[in-house]
């Protein structure tokens, strides 16, 4: 995990506070009896997903309220395991990020990041009925920032097929082989339920993006902050 400086990231731990209570009081969590179990807390989490995600669909049907879903979706997530993997990414290579770049740009970037990562999904995937939610797209936003501000960076990780050991690597190794992966799936992505891979490859993209255009000129000899996230690419 990333070893806390003075500066400690409020917002980054308040984003990640916000997703859990929203996730917590969804059909998702499991925890609201008042949904019901079986086939009720199926309808419920769907009718809970289509009203606050991406109905990719709707997106151009000229309504308002639609254009404001990507908004929503950001705080939504499908079940423990999506929230929990996105929360961690968020935590490990966003707190940094919030530190160098001030809670307000961050804000900004998390935020415009996500929704546009979202919205290039719908524009791609402009037929599909399949409801899109996460921070997948914002979190890979983070990612990107990182990789620009942060490169020299280490980054413990661990990898299936190297029998799980734990390897030390610099950050912009771990994350150009992670969008590698994502990119290769987004290639590979079909309208059906899934891995939105394109968000994270647009999130991932605009988020190095943000950080280039903002700090390209005062990186230069900005030291590396160390690193200790066991993270599966």
């Amino acid at each position: 995990m990333i070893r806390l400086m003075p500066k400690r990231p409020v917002l980054t731990c308040s984003l990640i506070l916000l997703c859990f209570l929203i996730f917590l009081i969804s059909p998702a969590s499991g925890f609201m009896p008042t949904y019901g179990t079986g086939t009720a807390l199926h309808r419920a989490q769907t009718e809970w997903f289509q009203r606050w995600g991406v109905l990719p669909y709707t997106m151009w049907d000229g309504a308002v309220r639609p254009l404001f879903s990507p908004l929503t979706a950001l705080f939504l997530h499908a079940n423990w395991l999506h929230l929990l993997g996105n929360m961690l990414f968020l935590y490990v290579f966003g707190a940094p990020v919030e530190r160098r770049m001030g809670r307000v740009r961050f804000a900004l970037c998390y935020v415009s990041v996500g929704y546009i990562a979202m919205l290039c999904y719908a524009v791609v995937h402009h037929h599909s009925t399949q409801t899109l939610v996460g921070a997948s797209g914002a979190v890979s936003g983070m990612l990107g920032a990182f990789l620009y501000l942060y490169p020299r960076a280490r980054v413990t990780s661990v990898f299936p097929f190297l029998f799980f050991l734990p390897l030390r690597f610099p950050a912009w190794l771990v994350l150009l082989f992670w969008l590698a992966l994502q990119w290769v799936a987004a290639r590979q992505e079909t309208d059906g339920p899934g891995v939105a891979y394109l968000a994270h490859v647009v999130g991932f993209t605009l988020g190095f993006l943000y950080a280039w255009l903002r700090f390209r000129a005062a990186t230069v000899g900005t030291p590396a902050p160390a690193t200790q996230g066991e993270l599966t690419p």
